[in-house]
C-alpha cells in the first residue's frame, strides 16, 4: 500500500530548488546592481511548476533538468523591488518547508500506527 509520501517529497524537493534558483538570482541582482551592462536574471515560479497535481515525472521535469539558470529579464534593477522579492521568496520557503514537515509528521503517524 502506498501512501504516496515519495511523491509529496519530490514535490517539495523540487519547490525548494525553485526557491533556491530564485534567491540565487535575487542575490546576484543585488550585487550587481551597479555594474554597468548587467542584465537583470529572474525565476519565475509557473513556468516551472505548471500543475502541481501532476507527478514530478511528467515532460516538463524531464525537459527542465537542473533548475540551475535563471532566465534574463530587461528590467531595470530596483533594490526595493529585489527586496520585496527576497521576502516573497522566503514565505514560498516557509510554506515549502512547513509542507515537508507535515509529511514526515504524518509518515510517522503511518509507521508508529503499524506496531
Amino acid at each position: 500500500m502506498s501512501f504516496g509520501f515519495d511523491k509529496e517529497i519530490n514535490k517539495t524537493n523540487f519547490i525548494l530548488d525553485i526557491i533556491g534558483a530564485k534567491q540565487k538570482a535575487l542575490s546576484t541582482n543585488l550585487a550587481n546592481i551597479n555594474t554597468p551592462g548587467y542584465v537583470r536574471q529572474d525565476v519565475k515560479f509557473d513556468q516551472y511548476l505548471g500543475s502541481l497535481d501532476k507527478p514530478l515525472e511528467t515532460d516538463l521535469s524531464k525537459k527542465m533538468g537542473s533548475i540551475s539558470l535563471p532566465e534574463e529579464g530587461n528590467d531595470r534593477i530596483n533594490m526595493t523591488e529585489e527586496l520585496a522579492e527576497m521576502q516573497r521568496n522566503s514565505l514560498f520557503y516557509t510554506i515549502a518547508t512547513r509542507r515537508i514537515s507535515k509529511v514526515f509528521e504524518d509518515l510517522k503517524t503511518v509507521s508508529q500506527l503499524g506496531r
